[in-house]
C-alpha cells in the first residue's frame, strides 16, 4: 500500500534524509540511512488498526519506543517529531509542533537479520533471549480464550482468498480443540502465564544485536493481540522455524525453552497456537498474491492428532546420549518432535543457573539426584498427558529410576548405550559448553557401580548408533548432520 497522500511530504522528506526510497509494508515506511534508520506509521485504518490520526502515531510511536528498547538496548533510539523550520522547510526534531512522527533506529547490516539458513550454532541463544523476554513481560489478568482470534482468522483467511472448505474445516478443528483446552487456558491464566508478550515473535522480528539474537518489533497498536499466553508467543517462531528453516530447528529451540524455562505444560496448547500462528502466515501470504496453500495445510495438520510415546536414553556418562536424543526427538510425536527431558538440565534449572554453568559435588548428593529424578518423572507425565512424545536422557544406573520411569507408558522403549571405557574417557575430556559436568574420574566412580538387570536395548555407542535406534523406534532413516 502506497504512503497516504497526507503523508506524501514527510516521507519526501525522510527519503532525501536517507537518500533512497523506503522499504514498505502495509502499515510503515521504513527509511533507511547511512548509520541510523526512521520507521514511519502510515495514515491507514484496517479495522484492528487505526493510524489515521496523527496524535494516534504519536502515541503508538512513543508506546513502540518505550515497549522495545528495554529488550533491544541500543538499537531503538527515541521517537522523534518532524517539525517545521522557520524557513517553512521540515525537519527532524526543533521547536514548533510536530507535523509527523517516527520511530529513530540505529542502522543493521542485512547480515544481522535471519535472511537464510541459521547456524546451529544460535539456536539456544535465540531460545535463551525469549526465555528472558518472557521472564521480563508483565501478567496480565484474564481467561486465555481464543475464540476470538480463531473466528478473526477464520475471516480473514476467506477474505485472503483461501479456499473456502478448507478453512472451514480448520476453524471447526480449532474451535473444538480451543473448547477442550478452556479450563487448561484458564489455569494457564492463573498461574501467570497469560502476559503482555512480544505479540509477533517470528524470525523477521529478531536481530543479531551485538552477535545476540534479540526479538525487536513486538506488537504496539493492539494490546489484546499481544496479551497471550507465553506459549502462544512462543509458537509463532517454533512454526516458522518449522516452515521455513527445519523442524530439527524447531525442536531444538522448543526444548533449549524448555530446558530453561521448566514449562513443559505448554506442551498441551502447543498444536492449537501452532496451527493458528500457520494460519495467520497463509492467509498473510494470500493477501500478498503468494501462494497460501502449503501454510494452510501446515495449519490443518498440527491439529492432527498423534499418539504420545515415551523413550528413554540410558548409559554411561560420554555414551552420547545426549546427541542421540536430539537425533531421535524431531520425528517422535507431534510437531516440532519430542520434548528431551535431560537430567543434567534439570538439575541445573534446580540450581537457578544456565545448563552450562558447572555445580559442586554437593549439587550431586543422592537427595539431589532424587530430586532430580522425581523432576523428570513428573514433566514426561505431564506431557504425556499433553499427548506430546518425550526422550528421557539420563545415565539411569539405578533399576528404581527404570522402573519408575517405564510405568508412566505402556509403549514405553529404553535404549542402553554401551562402548569401551577408554572411547567414553576420550570423549568426555574433549567436552566442551555441555551441561554435563562429569569428568573421565567420574566415569570411572559410575562404572564401578553395579546398575542391576538391564532390560532395555543395548546398542553399540561407539558406531551406528542412530541406525540401530531409528530401526528399533521405527523410525525413518535421516540425513547425516
Amino acid at each position: 500500500m502506497a504512503i497516504p497522500a497526507g503523508q506524501a511530504e514527510a516521507a519526501a522528506f525522510l527519503a532525501q534524509l536517507v537518500g533512497r526510497a523506503p522499504v514498505e509494508t502495509h502499515i510503515s515506511a521504513v527509511f533507511l540511512g547511512g548509520d541510523e534508520a526512521y520507521k514511519l506509521k502510515k495514515a491507514v485504518d484496517f479495522g484492528f488498526l487505526d493510524f489515521t490520526t496523527l496524535a494516534e502515531r504519536e502515541r503508538l510511536t512513543k508506546f513502540e519506543h518505550a515497549l522495545n528498547a528495554p529488550h533491544a538496548p541500543g538499537l531503538y533510539l527515541g521517537a522523534v517529531p518532524l517539525t517545521r523550520g522557520p524557513d517553512g522547510a521540515l525537519r527532524l526534531g526543533g521547536e514548533g509542533a510536530a507535523v509527523e512522527w517516527v520511530l529513530r533506529m540505529r542502522r543493521l547490516p542485512p547480515e544481522a537479520f535471519f535472511a537464510g539458513p541459521i547456524p546451529p550454532e544460535l539456536l539456544d541463544p535465540l531460545a535463551d533471549a525469549v526465555v528472558a523476554l518472557h521472564a521480563a513481560a508483565p501478567k496480565r489478568a484474564g481467561d486465555g480464550r481464543m475464540i476470538r482470534v480463531i473466528t478473526g482468522n477464520r475471516a480473514a483467511a476467506l477474505a485472503a482468498g483461501l479456499p473456502e472448505a478448507q478453512v472451514t474445516a480448520w476453524a471447526e478443528a480449532a474451535l473444538e480443540a480451543e473448547a477442550r483446552l478452556a479450563p487448561f487456558l484458564a489455569e494457564r491464566a492463573a498461574a501467570g502465564f497469560l502476559r503482555r508478550c512480544h505479540g509477533d515473535l517470528h524470525l523477521g522480528n529478531i536481530c543479531l544485536l551485538e552477535g545476540r539474537p534479540t526479538p525487536f518489533d513486538a506488537l504496539e497498536f493492539d494490546e489484546a493481540l499481544a496479551t497471550i499466553d507465553v506459549g502462544y508467543d512462543l509458537a509463532f517462531l517454533l512454526m516458522d522455524l518449522d516452515q521455513r528453516e527445519s523442524r530439527a530447528a524447531a525442536n531444538r529451540v522448543l526444548n533449549r525453552y524448555l530446558a530453561r524455562s521448566g514449562d513443559v505444560a505448554l506442551l498441551r496448547g502447543l498444536p492449537l497456537w501452532l496451527s493458528l500462528r500457520a494460519l495467520i502466515r497463509a492467509h498473510v501470504a494470500g493477501r500478498l498474491g503468494q501462494d497460501g496453500g502449503p501454510l494452510l495445510a501446515a495449519a490443518i495438520a498440527y491439529l492432527a492428532p498423534v499418539p504420545p510415546r515415551l523413550v528413554a536414553v540410558g548409559g554411561l556418562q560420554g555414551t552420547g546420549k545426549s546427541h542421540l536424543a536430539r537425533r531421535l526427538a524431531p520425528d517422535l510425536g507431534p510437531a516440532p518432535g519430542a520434548v528431551i527431558l535431560r537430567s543434567d538440565e534439570i538439575r541445573k534449572r534446580q540450581a537457578g543457573v544456565a545448563p552450562e554453568t558447572r555445580l559442586p559435588p554437593e549439587a550431586y548428593a543422592p537427595e539431589a539426584s532424587a530430586a532430580v529424578f522425581a523432576e523428570l518423572n513428573r514433566l514426561a507425565a505431564a506431557a504425556l498427558a499433553a499427548g506430546h512424545a518425550v526422550i528421557a536422557d539420563a545415565v539411569f544406573q539405578r533399576e528404581a529410576e527404570r522402573l519408575a520411569l517405564a510405568a508412566l507408558h505402556p509403549g514405553f522403549q529404553g535404549l542402553w548405550l554401551e562402548a569401551p571405557l577408554e572411547v567414553l574417557r576420550a570423549r568426555i575430556a574433549a567436552r566442551s559448553g555441555d551441561a554435563s559436568d562429569a569428568t573421565p574420574a567420574v566415569l570411572d566412580a559410575t562404572a564401578t557401580r553395579d546398575a542391576g538387570e538391564i532390560t532395555w536395548a543395548r546398542l553399540d555407542a561407539s558406531a551406528g548408533t542412530e541406525e540401530m535406534a531409528r530401526k528399533l523406534l521405527d523410525l525413518p532413516p535421516r540425513p547425516s548432520p
